[in-house]
């Protein structure tokens, strides 16, 4: 009959390759549950049950197809980062732009950003202002506005006016690259839950011939056997786990976290101990405007004002935090003139037409015609993790400015959710001293905090919690790199944190903020959730009809349709995880 010849060619070509395919992960060491599909195909061939074969053919490829389109699905938002990596920038030469190839830029060249384009390097603002939408590195939804001066990071994109930007690191060195050095790392790996298929195979695979055998010998009917193995076919374990790792995977990619690969996604999801660095993750790292004291004549407001006006012409991380508190504010700067800088000391200048000095108290002391400057009038020397900048005016004090790395402003609510989501133990670990350390952590709820560490000391701190369970250490700087490395999970701050620290940690946070964590956190015990009640939902079901094949109550071809059903729903359940959960 010319259709059952159809039916069995076809599934011989099908058996044909997937037999390749199983020899050649048999060669690598790889054991899958691919096994099975190819013995009830052969079975089928064999008892001329041409048509359950071909349906087992078909189902098997199907099901092949229906995983591959839903991890593209679920990869969506990290395809999307790679998709968007530029191939060139216009740079600036001999007055005119040129068109050259993104390897070519160097630290120091000027680049014209136009509306639309992806910002190719890491570099600094060269224009009054510049409007970025960060959404496909940090998840936030609205355009993010920048004054001059402001370092931009490669990957957003211009959403206003062309601006010019001056490289300050090469196209291989900066954010973007090495995001996209990490995305293509992170789709190139497997969960340990994906691999649960390949190491518990075996077993099924024995399981099911001895079912299948048994219902052989007690009905004497070998096509009990054949439905017993096509009910097998393929194993939801296979396409579940895969599907909803990726799919989590994706969606912290959407929030801004990038998860390399899935052992990092389950990991996230079972954690007990926490330690964390302090400067650049639980403070942010740079020094931000706490208070202004202008002297009689001058306002608050002024001061700033004149003090980030010089300051733009300074590279120094006090001066960028005045810029940038001044464009908090709104306040409009004025271009210096006539700039003087010592280092480590302070700047003078002309504003407007006045001569201004900013820097250290003595520095400006020492500008001041009266010789008094800025003392110590209003008590903040000797305050631990501060910095003072006085300002001096036409040879008079005019004020000062503190300044400190504080504490973020998310940090007490983050600690406060790592409690709900059952983090047992806190830890504050720092290279600071005992004091500076106790100041930072008192009113946080740490469980214990260990100062004056260096980075091997951090390594042997997680060693040492790591007794009390997972531990997951938070860092940025690469004197956390052995920690996160140590750690069962490490968790990089990526947004201004060391490329060592990114490389050695199996979570980057994208964006300079803590509580993106936390969301990650959720998604990734969501994800487990899922995966798992997909499994045992899949798995289940499965048994279920093997036993009913068994027992003849299922022909090879209803097995077969029946089981194509429970793939489907185990993957469409799977692909819950891109959702958001009620906690996002």
């Amino acid at each position: 009959m010319l259709a059952e010849r159809i039916w069995a060619g076809a599934t011989a070509v099908v058996l044909a390759v997937l037999v390749v395919h199983i020899l050649a992960s048999l060669r690598r060491g790889a054991f899958g549950l691919d096994l099975i599909a190819a013995l009830a195909m052969g079975t089928a061939l064999l008892f001329g049950e041409n048509l359950a074969g071909a349906i087992v053919a078909l189902m098997f490829t199907g099901g092949e197809a229906l995983e591959a389109f839903a991890q593209r699905r679920a990869a969506r938002e990290m395809t999307a980062l790679l998709a968007r990596l530029p191939r060139t920038a216009a740079r600036y030469e001999h007055g005119r732009l040129a068109e050259v190839p993104l390897a070519a830029l160097m630290p120091g060249d000027r680049l014209l950003v136009r509306r639309g384009e992806v910002v190719p390097v890491d570099g600094t603002l060269e224009a009054p202002t510049a409007s970025l939408d960060q959404s496909a590195l940090t998840g936030e939804p609205l355009p993010v506005r920048h004054t001059r001066g402001a370092t931009l990071m490669s990957g957003s994109t211009n959403a206003g006016d062309a601006f010019d930007l001056v490289a300050t690191r090469a196209a291989a060195q900066s954010t973007y690259a090495g995001i996209v050095r990490l995305v293509e790392a992170a789709q190139q790996s497997r969960a340990p839950m994906a691999r649960l298929a390949d190491r518990y195979a075996l077993g099924f695979l024995v399981v099911t011939l001895a079912l299948a055998g048994a219902a052989w010998a007690w009905s004497g009917d070998p096509v009990r056997l054949l439905a017993v193995l096509v009910i097998a076919t393929p194993c939801p374990l296979i396409l579940a786990v895969p599907v909803a790792i990726i799919a989590g995977m994706s969606r912290c990619a959407g929030r801004g976290v990038l998860v390399k690969d899935g052992g990092a996604l389950e990991a996230l999801a079972g954690i007990r101990t926490v330690l964390i660095d302090k400067t650049g993750t639980l403070t942010g790292g740079r020094p931000r405007l706490i208070e202004i004291r202008p002297r009689e004549g001058f306002t608050a407001d002024e001061v700033l004002r004149l003090a980030a006006s010089l300051d733009q012409a300074s590279a120094h991380v006090v001066a960028e935090a005045l810029v940038a508190a001044a464009g908090a504010r709104g306040l409009a700067l004025s271009m210096p003139t006539a700039i003087v800088e010592a280092p480590g000391s302070g700047l003078t200048g002309r504003i407007e037409g006045h001569e201004v000095a900013v820097g250290g108290r003595d520095f400006v002391r020492a500008q001041c015609r009266d010789g008094e400057g800025e003392s110590d009038r209003d008590g903040w020397a000797g305050r631990p993790g501060t910095v003072i900048v006085a300002v001096g005016v036409d040879g008079r004090p005019a004020g000062a400015l503190l300044l400190a790395d504080a504490v973020r402003e998310e940090a007490r609510a983050v600690l406060g959710a790592l409690r709900e989501i059952g983090v047992a133990r806190l830890v504050l670990a720092t290279g600071d001293e005992a004091g500076r350390a106790r100041d930072i952590a008192a009113g946080l709820g740490f469980d214990a905090v260990l100062s004056d560490m260096t980075p091997a000391d951090k390594a042997r701190a997680v060693a040492a919690e790591r007794a009390n369970g997972p531990v997951m250490m938070i860092g940025d700087g690469v004197n956390d790199a052995p920690a996160l490395a140590a750690a069962d999970i490490g968790v990089a701050m990526g947004g201004r944190g060391s490329v060592a620290s990114s490389e050695a940690a199996g979570v980057v946070i994208l964006v300079d903020r803590l509580d993106r964590l936390i969301d990650a956190m959720h998604i990734a015990r969501r994800t487990r959730a899922i995966a798992l009640q997909s499994v045992a939902a899949g798995i289940g079901l499965s048994t279920l009809g093997m036993v009913a094949a068994a027992f003849g109550l299922l022909a090879p071809v209803q097995g077969a349709l029946l089981q194509e059903l429970i793939d489907v729903a185990v993957i469409l359940n799977a692909l819950r995880a891109l959702r958001a959960g009620p906690r996002q």
